[in-house]
């Protein structure tokens, strides 16, 4: 079943059953998802089109989470780790850092990168090739200690 079709299925079924976390989480998701739909017309997005909005939904969650965290808010910081859990349930997993590490040093070779100047260089041949699989954050840290000053 495709992520749009699985949202809309879970959202009703959180209706349902009073879950009123649950359902916030997934209508934060959909209203995501009917942005989307709103700049084509279409009537459905595939699970590659779905896929890019969750993490931008991912990476809004855990901002929000480290700022709540920072000004003592930890109610706030609870209730957006829990919606967190819910957009990671149907993103795709991500490599690990020794895989993303394999990835980042073939990028360096094939971009010709000498210092850490050619760090764009180096990110843009590995997000062409590993964009949804790769947290960038840990791919530029991984990046920067591996080419020299």
């Amino acid at each position: 079943m495709l992520i749009f079709d699985e949202v809309n299925k879970q959202m009703k079924d959180a209706l349902r059953a009073g879950e009123k976390l649950r359902l916030q989480a997934l209508r934060n998701i959909r209203a995501g998802f009917l942005l989307r739909l709103k700049e084509d017309g279409s009537e459905t997005l595939s699970d590659e089109e779905c896929v890019p909005i969750l993490r931008r939904l991912e990476k809004q969650r855990k901002e929000s989470i480290e700022a709540f965290d920072a000004g003592g808010r930890k109610e706030q910081a609870a209730a957006e780790r829990a919606e967190l859990e819910i957009i990671l349930t149907f993103l795709p997993s991500q490599a690990d850092e020794a895989t993303v590490r394999k990835w980042v040093e073939t990028a360096i070779s094939e971009s010709g990168a000498k210092s850490a100047k050619d760090l764009g260089r180096v990110m843009g041949a590995l997000m062409k090739s590993h964009k949804g699989d790769v947290d960038g954050n840990v791919a530029r840290k991984i990046a920067s200690d591996l080419l020299p000053s």
